[in-house]
């Protein structure tokens, strides 16, 4: 498992007009190439009176696979474009599809390398980038007494509470990184007064600035 990766925050759509042609980019997270292609030609059927449906993917821990099409406009000009947007920003297991309703003007091949890539960005802009980190669960057993103390230092620091439960005692389900400083943290913080169990690993997304911007 590697430790961090940039996505996209969601599945979206964003639109952008160049000379009167309509260009939208669709954007989705993939785990496979299966998935990739299926999307693709999702879109091929939904805007089929489209005059282009451009795509390029990037998936793997280190984007083994990285495939673009330029699906009829001038070879060179919008998959690998596309593709190059997607590896700038150091994103995995993303497609990208741009849809072109031509408007009448032609854009020449530079226009054509510009409109596609800043129809990716845009997109990426407007959907978001976020970036996730491998963390622990750790289960943080204390009295009720000591919630707010420790609900204070949770949020000053940033730390991500997976979940809650108010039995006997309270139980918080917090994402950590580094495990050992944490508990040393948090057993000062409450003279001692807290238990820990350890649980599983799983990734914490965080919202980060966009590299395109």
């Amino acid at each position: 498992m590697i430790d961090t990766y940039l996505t996209i925050k969601e599945d979206g759509q964003s639109e952008i007009e160049i000379k009167k042609s309509r260009f939208i980019c669709s954007l989705k997270r993939v785990e496979t190439e299966e998935e990739a292609k299926e999307f693709i030609q999702s879109l091929k059927k939904e805007h089929w009176k489209a005059n282009h449906n451009c795509s390029a993917f990037v998936l793997g821990e280190k984007n083994e696979i990285q495939r673009s099409s330029d699906d009829g406009e001038p070879s060179g000009t919008a998959g690998v474009p596309m593709l190059e947007v997607l590896k700038k920003n150091d994103l995995m297991n993303v497609v990208a599809v741009v849809t072109r309703y031509f408007g009448g003007t032609k854009l020449g091949t530079g226009g054509l390398i510009r409109a596609y890539s800043s129809a990716v960005s845009h997109a990426l802009e407007d959907i978001g980038i976020v970036e996730g980190k491998r963390q622990k669960e750790l289960f943080v057993q204390i009295d009720y007494s000591s919630l707010g103390k420790l609900q204070h230092y949770l949020e000053q620091h940033h730390f991500v509470i997976k979940d809650t439960q108010f039995l006997e005692h309270i139980t918080l389900c917090v994402m950590v990184q580094e495990e050992e400083h944490f508990k040393e943290a948090i057993t000062d913080l409450l003279s001692g007064q807290v238990s820990f169990e350890e649980g599983d690993y799983s990734y914490v997304e965080t919202l980060i600035k966009n590299k395109t911007s």
